[in-house]
């Protein structure tokens, strides 16, 4: 199903995943409040659904930052009141997989977005960059911390103190991006992912997301959540097909 009443997004949804393209090639995919609030309703559409997510970018870039004529008029309050960090988190904690399929820059809040999901796969013009003190600003909607756990503090600070650029090989070397495609194959790629990942228990996904996420060590996380799916018909359903040779 295809949505029409967006106007920063082109959204489809499918039977087990939902695809949600940034759009506004006038700024270059520029986050704004009306994609902030079209993406909160995504995240309600999955959560209602607990489908999976793929978020990409059109024209040739992911997300070149947020709006810079908006952040200009942002006070304290604003500030206070996490616009964006909000969304990025909820995002982080969506119950299903979340994968973003990168062509080009995610700059700024664009690759706050994309560190937020839990998987990346990039073209080869893609690049990852946090230029906010430039502008007299800090990357405030989760790269001072999420990059440093997604890459070691080392490269963290390389970009966001540093002012370095991750372009795709470099992104892939330290564990940013998984994979390396062609522009042409991005999306078939992505969908692969997905393909192969709905096939597979979605509370077990969940679980293992909600434990993988948790801080420091939780063998009792670990327990309960084994636990849960012990008893559920779908594992015995899916262990017995394996045992009988369908798995």
């Amino acid at each position: 199903m295809t949505y029409r009443g967006f106007a920063t997004l082109e959204l489809i949804e499918l039977p087990d995943r939902v695809v949600a393209t940034l759009n506004r090639p006038e700024t270059r995919n520029a986050i704004d409040l009306a994609m902030v609030e079209e993406l909160h309703a995504v995240c309600e559409l999955v959560e209602s659904g607990q489908h999976a997510l793929l978020i990409t970018g059109a024209g040739g870039t992911f997300a070149a930052g947020a709006d810079i004529a908006q952040l200009q008029q942002r006070g304290r309050d604003e500030a206070l009141s996490g616009i964006n960090s909000r969304l990025f988190d909820r995002i982080a904690r969506l119950p299903a997989l979340t994968l973003a399929a990168i062509d080009g820059p995610a700059l700024g809040g664009g690759a706050e977005l994309a560190y937020a999901c839990d998987i990346r796969i990039v073209t080869p013009t893609a690049r990852f960059g946090n230029p906010e003190p430039g502008l007299g600003i800090l990357p405030a909607a989760g790269a001072c911390w999420r990059l440093a756990e997604l890459v070691g503090k080392s490269v963290a600070k390389q970009v966001l103190l540093g002012g370095y650029t991750l372009h795709a090989e470099q992104a892939m070397r330290v564990g940013l991006a998984s994979e390396i495609v062609a522009r042409e194959e991005l999306l078939a790629r992505a969908h692969r992912i997905l393909d192969r990942t709905s096939a597979w228990s979605p509370l077990a996904l969940r679980l293992t997301k909600l434990v993988l996420d948790s801080d420091g060590a939780h063998p009792l996380a670990d327990d309960l959540a084994q636990a849960i799916l012990f008893d559920t018909q779908d594992k015995r359903d899916r262990m017995t097909a394996f045992l009988e040779g369908n798995g």
